[in-house]
């Protein structure tokens, strides 16, 4: 579960930077050394329809091989604005971590089957951009997805890999999952555990903070980029009064 102090302060901080302009694009707004680092904030919030130009960006700044891993071909442009432009978030659940400066970073979709004999059933896939790999968001996403899935009535996830994506399958196996290789590609089953009160209230907190963590930034990015507008007004009317008088 989010630390609400941490996560305000980080998000606070995430102003600062911007506008100071000392931090890399790629910094994280909570730095997360590795995966199996608890306690560390790491705000994971659902992403609806006005994420789609996000999403949409967020896949197409993948490189050939990424996208190679994530949908099993390498998919073109064209082919990566389709699949954005038919999610369904009225179906499926989609999770999504966002940088200080609003940049999705990491995604993931729990995609449900439209047969409704196959309710108690979700499939999970992520992509994480490459600037922010090594941070855990992967098995972080894939922890944020579980819960819920679990809060849905899912009793199983499946995974559908390459088998060279080792990344994917070994967060699947650490979670508990059956892996079976078949040539180049690999399917992982979860069997989930019932939904209980733990589960539900853990959720609800989570998506709360990291919804509070999103707009904390969004308002201070906003506030910021004011400011600094109004700075270059000041700027050039003082250079337009030294140009006068000289």
């Amino acid at each position: 579960m989010l630390d609400p102090s941490a996560l305000i302060k980080a998000s606070f901080a995430a102003g600062l930077d911007l506008f100071r302009g000392g931090v890399a694009d790629e910094t994280p707004a909570v730095p997360v050394p590795a995966a199996t680092r608890r306690g560390v904030a790491v705000p994971i919030r659902s992403l609806g329809p006005s994420h789609r130009e996000r999403i949409t960006e967020h896949l197409l700044a993948l490189d050939e091989r990424d996208r190679y891993l994530r949908f099993g071909y390498a998919a073109n442009d064209t082919q990566i604005r389709r699949y954005a432009d038919g999610l369904n978030f009225d179906r499926d659940d989609i999770f999504g971590i966002y940088n200080r400066k609003l940049e999705l970073l990491a995604m993931a979709h729990l995609a449900y089957s439209a047969d409704r004999q196959f309710n108690t059933c979700a499939e999970f896939g992520v992509s994480v951009a490459k600037k922010a790999r090594g941070r855990g968001y992967g098995a972080r996403l894939f922890e944020r997805a579980v819960v819920h899935a679990r809060n849905e009535g899912v009793s199983q996830l499946f995974i559908h890999a390459l088998s060279e994506n080792t990344a994917m399958l070994k967060i699947a196996r650490k979670a508990g999952a059956v892996i079976e290789r078949d040539g180049s590609e690999s399917e992982a089953h979860l069997r989930l555990p019932a939904a209980d009160f733990e589960s539900r209230v853990s959720e609800l907190v989570d998506e709360q903070l990291a919804r509070t963590d999103y707009h904390v930034k969004a308002q201070a990015r906003q506030f910021w980029q004011v400011l600094g507008t109004l700075q270059d007004i000041r700027q050039g009317v003082q250079q337009a009064r030294e140009k006068a008088g000289t």
